[in-house]
């Protein structure tokens, strides 16, 4: 969106308190009519409460529980042998395992927003945590897909809430915890498996492994009787007193009246979602998405970056990496697993601390060239390791030590470059698209997303048997480079640019150089008004 500066700011706060005039006129966007809910700073907003810490960290249970669901498979599928059946798993039957709960997230995450709009975000954690909990014992019993549709809901939903009750300055940094693919998937990747590990020698230990999920949902659903609902829900519903209190909450250092104005912006925000949404049909929107070049090339952006994600083969690695490490000779498959989601985590809390000073686009284009490079590593090393049994994989077999490790180097390569980029820039695809169609357009790039992660779940040990590993490898390095082609040409930096700047960004092609030069402009325009600051003090 278009930011009013910091003195139109603080010229339309100290008019609102002085007078009783429409604050809200003053916080819209002259182009776009969105709603500015920073023309409103409140005393201490920059310093976070007791009050939402909790709800942050409560939510952020959510992101848990989805990396845990994402890492706990690969440890299960090496200790499962024939628990579930005469025979051990082929791999048609650990594919279907694997992509199952993918396919309840993709359903679920479609129902999620309608759903929430109903009853609020609340009560959708609430039911997503249910739902993980049965899943999660019904796992340790046989099912999987029911667990799906909970990570899809709680996916979907816990952003949205920690949004809307983060003091508004704090939202990127509070969100961040939870967006999927950081910090708290990553983590609960690394906790599935060094559990996985713990358990891997142990008989049914992969019971364990999947059951134990249930308890971190256990622990949100209880603390989500003692936390608030949404403001934005109460304000749709005309509970204004009740949001107002949880506004005081949330700005407990503000004054009365500043948390009166915060008040008043959300409300004047809100009527206007609901305004739009009133003034447009849902066919109108999907018309104006696919249609209107801004919006397509919008969308052609987002989905293709989602994507690059998934068709880069790295959730292959998440969810299969013990069986492969199996295969190749290692002792202990769940903990060198363990290595790649550690690596995953450090690499994921490296890029959050850089991407916003270095860039979207930049951070792309010098990290995916390292997932090329370690991809191709990986063929190589794969082709090498297996030709005694002609470029297949077969259990029990005495590989080479040494390409092995070589293996396992390239794959750790490969993790580290993709969490500093790819793990993290798609997920910023709001930025992309304009108020009218954000809602659209950021539930067709996620089911984007969902669609790529399934595909690749379900396709990846085949894949691997039809064509060797050294050819998937080298196949999803093809793949890395053509996503990497696609960000040269087509993905512009948006990060720092309002609603207004990013549609002069699409309005003529793909805008790389337009984004470039409002990016930079912008810094010099800070630049200046930092140094006129220091010689005015």
């Amino acid at each position: 969106m278009t930011s009013l500066d910091e003195k139109q700011i603080e010229t339309a706060h100290r008019a609102s308190l002085e007078k009783d005039i429409d604050l809200a006129d003053l916080a819209r966007d002259i182009d776009t009519g969105e709603i500015n809910e920073l023309a409103v700073v409140a005393e201490g907003e920059e310093r976070t409460t007791w009050f939402v810490w909790i709800l942050v960290s409560c939510s952020t249970i959510s992101g848990l529980l989805f990396g845990y669901d994402t890492g706990v498979i690969s440890g299960a599928l090496v200790s499962i042998g024939s628990d579930l059946g005469p025979e051990k798993l082929s791999n048609g039957q650990k594919e279907f395992i694997t992509s199952s709960t993918t396919l309840g997230a993709l359903l679920g995450g479609l129902v999620a927003g309608i759903l929430s709009d109903w009853t609020g975000r609340r009560p959708v954690l609430g039911i997503a945590d249910i739902i993980f909990i049965g899943g999660a014992i019904a796992q340790a019993i046989g099912g999987r897909f029911l667990i799906g549709v909970g990570v899809g809901l709680a996916a979907c939903i816990a952003p949205l809430y920690i949004q809307e009750l983060s003091p508004t300055r704090l939202r990127g940094r509070m969100v961040v915890l939870k967006t999927p693919s950081v910090v708290m998937i990553t983590l609960g990747q690394v906790i599935a498996y060094a559990i996985g590990a713990g358990f891997a020698n142990v008989n049914g230990g992969w019971r364990w492994m999947v059951g134990l999920g249930a308890i971190p949902a256990g622990i949100q659903f209880a603390l989500l009787f003692f936390l608030p609902e949404s403001p934005r829900i109460l304000i749709r519903r005309g509970n204004m007193s009740q949001a107002h209190a949880i506004m005081s909450k949330i700005y407990a250092f503000a004054r009365p009246e500043e948390v009166d104005l915060k008040v008043k912006v959300l409300h004047a925000a809100v009527q206007r979602s609901i305004e739009i949404t009133n003034s447009t049909t849902f066919i109108q929107r999907l018309k104006s998405m696919l249609f209107d070049p801004v919006n397509r090339r919008a969308l052609i952006v987002g989905c293709g970056m989602q994507a690059f994600q998934q068709l880069c083969g790295f959730n292959t690695l998440m969810y299969y990496s013990a069986t492969l490490f199996k295969e190749i000779g290692f002792d202990q498959p769940v903990a060198v697993g363990l290595i790649i989601s550690g690596t995953n985590f450090i690499f994921t809390l490296v890029a959050l601390k850089w991407i916003d000073k270095i860039g979207r686009r930049k951070i792309m284009i010098w990290s995916a060239p390292g997932m090329v490079f370690g991809l191709t590593l990986a063929s190589i090393s794969f082709h090498y390791l297996t030709k005694k049994t002609n470029g297949n994989l077969i259990d029990g077999t005495q590989y080479s030590t040494a390409w092995s490790a070589i293996v396992l180097v390239s794959m750790i390569m490969f993790v580290a470059s993709y969490a500093t980029g790819l793990g993290n820039v798609p997920w910023q695809q709001g930025e992309l698209f304009g108020l009218e169609v954000r809602g659209l357009g950021t539930s067709l790039s996620t089911a984007t997303n969902w669609a790529g992660n399934l595909l690749i779940g379900a396709t990846y040990l085949s894949l691997m048997a039809k064509i060797t590993p050294a050819g998937a490898f080298g196949f999803y390095a093809g793949l890395c480079l053509l996503g990497w082609l696609f960000v040269l040409a087509c993905f512009p930096e948006t990060a720092g640019l309002s609603l207004e700047e990013v549609k002069m960004v699409f309005r003529n092609g793909f805008g790389i150089r337009e984004s470039q030069r409002l990016r930079k402009a912008k810094r010099e325009i800070k630049e200046r008004e930092r140094d006129q600051g220091r010689r005015d003090a």
